[in-house]
């Protein structure tokens, strides 16, 4: 029976996708069919399903299915890690914003590679000692179970929210592009596979998926690099002095300001990628999956190398396409740029697919095939991730922990966790249509800006600061959480051009409100941390000593060894 399942999955799947490959894309004309790309996609997905029916087998317990037993070694771990982080945002985003503004797009980039550090010092080793499945069990180490339980959810949910819109955003455009699906069909096509990942396989299927990913995404990203710098004779002067000829910005797009030009906004940005990173569910859920302290220190070094070798190839792509693509008449004959347009804002599906479509500029439609699955690959990884990431909140923290006091079966745990991806995975297709028209390493920024204004200061206060009390960290992170959220509501990027109300009519002229949402919290965590005079209060303080030398040691951790 489960068999049969598996089989009409893979039909539902396959079906739209290979009927309506050479649907209309604009005014009821036909796009070529690209038989490669459907190959690929197709092989793709195939193996993804084989290895989440091979994982379905193995995951019998509830540590199985959110941690995969913690059988993952370091380099395995890395690799995930880095599959994880190098997201649509990150290939599909940044290489549009280097399209579209030249060297500031790189200030996502930088951002989200900086952050690691602090992953590593601050977090990973802690992380491992003190948690079982999610960043919650380290937030309510010593802390009231309840309350903090219910924050770190909050903060966990509303995060893999805005994060899943930008995946979904990109795989929707990628796969409109690509098979000439209606935007829709395509976001409901990612969202129908991401809970079948999930659903069925846990962490196990979505490590695998992840590292398998990471590896094409490497080998794919590389050549195509290679390649844009093998026509400029390897030279990055040429291929800048080229790019600034022919953009409109001319050589302004080699200077800082492009993007980004206040100051306020870029600070507030490099604060929200820099300490977002350590406050993102899905990725310091990954510490879970090794089996001691050591090794996620090792995955964390192992991410870093390739997430930052990635971000160079990212920039190469973005101005590779300047060159390549937006001056190539052959490509308008194609339909690849549009008649309406010039120039680079002439690109068909908008900036975010510049990468697609200097693949097919470097390499053919073979290779255009290649990337274009990589590519769906990518954002399929991502938000399995964050699916899983989103679910085990509601499962272990809210079900298991809130509702049933530690004392739920893990079966029923486990079996809250399949519905509850079953939910996200519908917000997340309905998130991903109103979204459509959002540069997704922008929407991923906003994401990254909730988990440095609520997750990352609970976490790391609980970890480090033995005045940190119950009523301080619900209070400050409260705080945190709901000023990220209205300040990117109220943003001119959500209220003018997602929610369409009159230019400059926003209430908050931020685009990325961390600098204040996430001083906000810190200050009301110390804040009402040093005024609580409660029993409580006491009872937190005086558990500090003992979750330190745990968090330092391991001894006490389950499955950990000290060190």
């Amino acid at each position: 029976m489960r068999k049969i399942s598996w089989l009409l999955a893979t039909l539902l799947i396959c079906a739209p996708t290979l009927g309506l490959a050479a649907g209309a894309i604009d005014g009821g004309s036909k796009q070529a069919i690209n038989w490669a790309a459907i190959g690929m996609f197709i092989g793709f997905v195939s193996l993804t399903l084989a290895i989440t029916y091979w994982a379905s087998k193995r995951t019998v317990s509830a540590a199985d299915f959110y941690s995969a037993g913690g059988g993952i070694t370091a380099g395995q771990n890395g690799l995930a890690i880095a599959g994880d982080y190098m997201s649509a945002a990150s290939f599909l985003g940044i290489s549009g914003l280097v399209y579209t503004s030249g060297y500031d797009g790189l200030i996502y980039s930088v951002g989200w590679l900086v952050g690691w550090p602090i992953v590593t010092f601050l977090i990973a080793e802690q992380l491992r000692n003190l948690g079982k499945f999610t960043f919650a069990d380290v937030a309510s180490f010593r802390l009231g179970q309840t309350r903090i339980r219910i924050l770190a959810s909050c903060g966990s949910l509303v995060t893999v929210a805005f994060y899943l819109i930008a995946q979904m955003v990109g795989a929707g455009k990628l796969i409109q592009l690509l098979f000439g699906l209606e935007y829709w069909m395509a976001v409901v096509l990612v969202g129908g596979l991401m809970m079948i990942y999930v659903t069925f396989g846990g962490m196990k299927a979505t490590t695998w998926v992840q590292i398998i990913k990471a590896v094409l995404l490497l080998s794919g990203a590389t050549f195509m690099a290679g390649a844009v710098l093998y026509k400029y004779g390897f030279s990055p002067e040429a291929l800048f002095a080229k790019a600034t000829e022919v953009h409109p910005k001319k050589t302004a797009i080699m200077e800082p300001g492009s993007l980004i030009s206040n100051p306020l906004s870029a600070i507030s940005l490099g604060l929200a990628l820099m300490f977002g990173t350590a406050g993102l569910p899905h990725i310091l859920m990954r510490f879970f999956t090794v089996k001691d302290a050591q090794a996620a220190r090792k995955s964390v070094f192992y991410a870093t190398g390739f997430i930052g070798y990635f971000y160079i190839l990212t920039f190469i792509i973005g101005f590779g396409a300047i060159t390549l693509v937006s001056t190539d008449l052959a490509f308008l004959d194609a339909g690849i740029l549009e008649k309406t347009k010039s120039g680079i804002a002439a690109i068909k599906g908008g900036s975010n697919m510049a990468a697609i479509h200097l693949a097919d500029a470097v390499g053919g439609n073979l290779f255009l095939g290649f990337i274009s699955a990589v590519a769906f690959a990518t954002i399929l990884a991502v938000v399995s991730g964050l699916a899983l990431a989103g679910a085990s909140s509601i499962s272990h923290d809210i079900y298991a922990m809130v509702i049933k006091g530690g004392n739920a079966n893990e079966q029923d745990e486990v079996r809250v966790s399949k519905i509850a991806t079953l939910f996200l995975g519908l917000l997340a297709i309905v998130l991903g249509i109103i979204f459509e028209n959002q540069n997704v390493a922008f929407m991923v920024g906003l994401a990254f800006a909730i988990a440095a204004s609520c997750n990352f200061p609970v976490l790391v206060m609980s970890i480090f600061w033995k005045g940190l009390t119950t009523r301080g960290a619900l209070i400050g992170g409260f705080l945190g959480l709901i000023s990220a959220v209205v300040g990117v509501i109220l943003s001119p990027a959500v209220w003018e051009v997602t929610l369409g109300f009159a230019k400059g009519s926003a209430p908050v002229r931020l685009d990325n409100p961390a600098l204040f949402s996430m001083a906000l919290a810190f200050v009301g965590i110390w804040l009402f941390s040093i005024l609580d005079r409660s029993a409580r209060a006491a009872v937190d303080r005086d558990g500090f000593d003992a979750q330190f030398v745990r968090s330092q040691t391991g001894i006490g951790a389950a499955g950990a060894t000290a060190h």
